[in-house]
C-alpha cells in the first residue's frame, strides 16, 4: 500500500486525515479525496524500484533548471557525493505519443528507463531529473526521500553556482567520490555513530 498526498490540496492545509491510500495498481483503499495526479508515476518507481520506500516529486527552483536545461547533474562537491554517486541522471523528453497517452505512467516508465539504459542502482542514485518538469528523489523510508530532495536542490544550487565561477569546472574526481560515498552507504562505512 502508498501513502500519497490528495490531488490539488494546498499544502499548508494538509493534515494526515487527507492522505489517500491506494494499492500498487492505483485503486484507492482509504481517503476521501482523489490521489495526486502523479499516483500513477509514483506507482511505477514503487513497482520497479523493489527498496524503495518514499518518494517526493517538487518543483523545487534549482533542480527543475537543470531538468529543464534537460542536463545530468554533475556531480562536483563532496556533498554530492555523499548522497548521489555519480551525476543526477536527467531523463530524455517524453514522445508527442507519451505525452498524449498515459501521460503519469510513461513519466515512470522514462525514469526507470533512464536507470536501466544507465545501469544505475536506485539505492545508490535516489533521484532523477525529469526532462522539461522537474526532480523527484526517493530512499528507504519517507524521511530519507525527503532528506534526498532537500540535498538535490542545494547540490543544484552549488553546481550552477560553481559552473559560474569556473565554467571548464570538471567533475569531482573518481577516488573522491568513491570515498564520500563509500564511506556513508559502503559495505564498511564507518560514517556516524554504529
Amino acid at each position: 500500500l502508498v501513502v500519497i498526498k490528495p490531488s490539488g490540496v494546498p499544502y499548508e492545509e494538509l493534515e494526515a486525515r487527507h492522505m489517500v491510500i491506494v494499492d500498487l495498481n492505483g485503486k484507492v483503499v482509504s481517503g476521501t479525496y482523489r490521489p495526486s495526479s502523479d499516483t500513477a508515476t509514483h506507482l511505477e518507481i514503487y513497482r520497479r524500484f523493489a527498496a524503495v520506500q518514499g518518494i517526493v516529486h517538487t518543483h523545487s527552483r534549482w533542480a527543475t533548471a537543470w531538468a529543464q536545461a534537460c542536463i545530468d547533474l554533475p556531480a562536483y562537491g563532496t556533498t554530492h557525493a555523499d548522497y548521489f554517486y555519480g551525476p543526477v541522471p536527467c531523463t530524455r523528453m517524453l514522445t508527442d505519443e507519451e505525452v498524449s497517452g498515459n501521460y503519469e505512467l510513461n513519466t515512470g516508465k522514462v525514469i526507470v528507463e533512464t536507470f536501466n539504459e544507465r545501469h544505475l542502482d536506485p539505492a545508490a542514485m535516489p533521484g532523477v531529473l525529469l526532462a522539461g518538469h522537474g526532480p523527484f528523489t526517493w530512499g528507504n523510508s519517507p524521511a530519507s526521500a525527503v532528506r534526498h530532495a532537500v540535498v538535490l536542490e542545494e547540490c543544484a544550487m552549488m553546481a550552477m553556482q560553481a559552473r559560474i565561477l569556473n565554467p571548464g569546472l570538471p567533475a569531482l574526481r573518481q577516488c573522491l567520490l568513491d570515498k564520500h560515498y563509500s564511506r556513508k552507504h559502503g559495505k564498511e562505512s564507518y560514517y556516524g555513530q554504529l
